[in-house]
């Protein structure tokens, strides 16, 4: 494919999302997991910075801010506890 038709194709695409438009609910629940993976990176590193006294480390990465982000302090919970007796 030259580079042509793929800026035409993008370009084709932008505009047919722009006359349709995007369903609203697929937005906002791409838009709230976002927001949900944001706040559960702030609150390892948070505690990152707490436990790093007492020796927790949580490493922050996709699947520990999922965990985080979308169970609350229940994932917290979680995490530490594996990383605190089963990863030692």
């Amino acid at each position: 494919m030259t580079s042509t038709i793929v800026i035409l194709s993008i370009i084709g695409l932008i505009i047919l999302i722009l006359l349709i438009g995007v369903p609203l609910r697929f937005t906002r629940f791409i838009g709230e997991g976002i927001v949900r993976l944001i706040i559960g990176a702030l609150f390892i590193f948070l505690i990152n910075i707490v436990g790093n006294s007492i020796g927790l480390h949580i490493p922050i990465n996709m699947i520990t801010a999922s965990i985080t982000g979308f169970l609350g302090i229940p994932g917290i919970i979680a995490l530490l506890l594996v990383q605190k007796y089963i990863i030692f």
